[in-house]
């Protein structure tokens, strides 16, 4: 009876480090990480991929989680972690900025409505392209891409191989890829919008006792839904084209490292 108690406990202390990681990474990434998942379920979730990947996830040289090597090592899991889902996020922030930007130009930024996904107050533009988003990325298989991942950071970055400076380095340089990403999508409504105002600027200038100010609120609300209408249809590609861009920057994170 000892032998299996000693056999099942080494297994146990096992699954710890690529529990952690797992863990962290689906805190992190998007819609398995948002409020609407309950923590039990990731919890599962991360320890049903912990089973799976505990071939690959086996530490060089054994740690035991309980000393100081095995905390650090810990730490180590859950940046790292981290780091991964934050790639991924930044894929729904580019469509969640785009909705703001969008609806800000529209006269849309006021219809603020509570997200249960992100539990904030959010527009109701910027809310419609994250629920797409996450539509498209389980028709896109991201759920099984996320598991390859996954898999293969075990391998570029064993458990106590430390924290991958080269990540530490690259992630918060996608920043301004985010703000670029939205701008040149939105700038469609942005421009469309932009040249109605000026248009309506013109006319009231000309013809100062119609108040067109008044009408053209309503006006540029329904030409910015049919310029959104126009640029819904380019989503599902173009998340496509950002996970690609998203998942060449981790291959490249990985062999650097």
């Amino acid at each position: 009876m000892e032998p299996v108690f000693g056999q099942l406990l080494a297994t146990l202390l096992a699954m710890w480090w690529p529990f952690v990681r797992l863990l962290a990474m689906l805190s992190f990434m998007p819609v398995v990480g948002e409020n609407m998942v309950p923590i039990t379920v990731r919890v599962l979730l991360a320890l049903a991929l912990a089973v799976v990947l505990l071939p690959v996830a086996q530490p060089p040289v054994p740690i035991t989680p309980f000393s100081l090597l095995g905390i650090v090592t810990t730490i180590e899991q859950v940046v790292i972690g981290l780091i991964i889902g934050l790639c991924f996020q930044l894929i729904m922030a580019v469509f969640t900025l785009l909705g703001f930007m969008a609806s800000s130009q529209m006269g849309l930024s006021m219809a603020v409505m509570n997200d249960p996904m992100s539990g904030v107050s959010s527009d109701v533009v910027s809310t419609l392209l994250y629920v797409m988003s996450i539509l498209v990325f389980f028709a896109v298989e991201g759920h099984l891409v996320f598991n390859g991942v996954m898999g293969s950071s075990f391998k570029s970055w064993p458990v106590g191989g430390g924290i991958p400076q080269v990540a530490l380095e690259m992630l918060p340089l996608q920043v301004a890829w985010v703000f670029s990403a939205a701008l040149l999508l939105a700038l469609p409504v942005i421009f469309s919008a932009l040249v109605v105002q000026i248009g309506f600027g013109l006319l009231n200038r000309i013809a100062p006792a119609f108040n067109l100010f008044s009408l053209g609120f309503s006006l540029i609300i329904v030409f910015g839904l049919f310029m959104l209408s126009g640029l819904v249809r380019y989503i599902p590609e173009q998340y496509v084209r950002l996970t690609s861009r998203v998942l060449g920057m981790l291959e490249q994170m990985m062999v650097a490292r």
